[in-house]
């Protein structure tokens, strides 16, 4: 089993509910109110009732969201069923119009199962093709490819994964994120075009990139991308990119939870932000689906993010007892 960090801190905490009589329109024209504020979640796999938690605590803190990410494993396995009880949850719970989803490696683990209530890991993939599981993800998220665009507020989201579950097409890989070259061209053109435009980019992964955030030393992550030195030099390049990734389950309360990546070989010295997006999914799961789901402790955590026109304010919350973790400003290199 996985261990990781069981300590939380509201050391940090920062008292944000009490807010100024003026409207969020008031306080934006004046200056001191964010261009827009949006949230970030991952790794709901199943647990459906702390999503539901989730969602109404975020209503309550960011009542006019501009839009939710989820950096991935949005189900426990990637069936269609599992796909649709999210959906029911969302219709059932007040959420931003805008969500921008991100595949993780649970999305791919129906092959493990010879049905839905019979594990048979021995006889992978149990007749499912590798095609079917991009579909299953494709139907649900509404689009054609897994990489995508959208905004929240006229700020970019971007979101990125793998487009190969590794195991069909090489017996000693299982997780492994793989991206195409026109993955690649695509990302590079967008970060440079919203660049241009002065823009900060929130890019949207479920897999942490290594040396970055809490648990990326550790050698489960090490090895994730397959192409980890090439999109790292791509991400480096731009001081006003913001990378959210998941995967790990590790806590919003301790010191890592951001940090700023700064990637030999590049011009920008300032590095980027990396963010931890913490985990929807809490307790313990055995379910055969591997020891990345195997989680101690009781976290359901996400993030909201505020734009502001000079800098970005990142918040991390804990849903289930409805208080912040943790604050970070991030001045922004140019001013919206």
């Amino acid at each position: 089993m996985q261990r990781r960090a069981l300590f939380a801190t509201t050391a940090g905490a920062v008292a944000l509910g009490a807010l100024a009589p003026a409207s969020a329109e008031a306080r934006t024209q004046r200056g001191d109110g964010p261009l827009t504020a949006f949230n970030v979640i991952s790794d709901i796999q199943g647990d459906l009732g702390d999503l539901a938690t989730a969602l109404k605590d975020m209503h309550a803190t960011n009542p006019h969201s501009s839009g939710l990410a989820v950096a991935g494993d949005i189900t426990p396995r990637g069936y269609d069923a599992e796909y649709a009880e999210v959906r029911r949850v969302l219709a059932r719970n007040p959420h931003p119009r805008d969500i921008a989803w991100a595949i993780g490696n649970h999305e791919f683990y129906v092959p493990k199962w010879a049905d839905p209530d019979t594990l048979a890991q021995a006889t992978w993939p149990n007749g499912t093709t590798e095609d079917s599981l991009f579909r299953s993800f494709h139907r649900f998220a509404e689009r054609g490819r897994v990489y995508a665009e959208t905004t929240f507020g006229g700020i970019p989201v971007l979101t990125i994964g793998t487009e190969r579950y590794m195991h069909y097409h090489d017996p000693k890989l299982w997780d492994e994120v793989w991206l195409s070259e026109a993955q690649f061209q695509w990302l590079a053109d967008r970060l440079d075009h919203w660049a241009r435009r002065r823009r900060p980019v929130m890019v949207i992964t479920h897999h942490p990139l290594p040396d970055t955030v809490s648990g990326t030393r550790n050698k489960l992550y090490l090895s994730d991308y397959l192409q980890a030195d090439r999109l790292l030099g791509l991400l480096g390049r731009h001081r006003d990119v913001f990378l959210f990734s998941g995967h790990t389950h590790w806590d919003l309360g301790l010191s890592d939870w951001y940090v700023r990546r700064v990637v030999p070989g590049t011009a920008n010295l300032d590095g980027f932000s990396v963010v931890n997006t913490g985990a929807v999914q809490t307790g313990f799961t055995d379910n055969g689906q591997g020891g990345e789901n195997a989680v101690d402790g009781v976290f359901n955590q996400g993030l909201q993010v505020e734009v502001h026109r000079d800098r970005v304010v990142l918040k991390a919350r804990d849903f289930a007892t409805g208080t912040w973790l943790k604050q970070v400003t991030v001045p922004l290199a140019t001013r919206i």
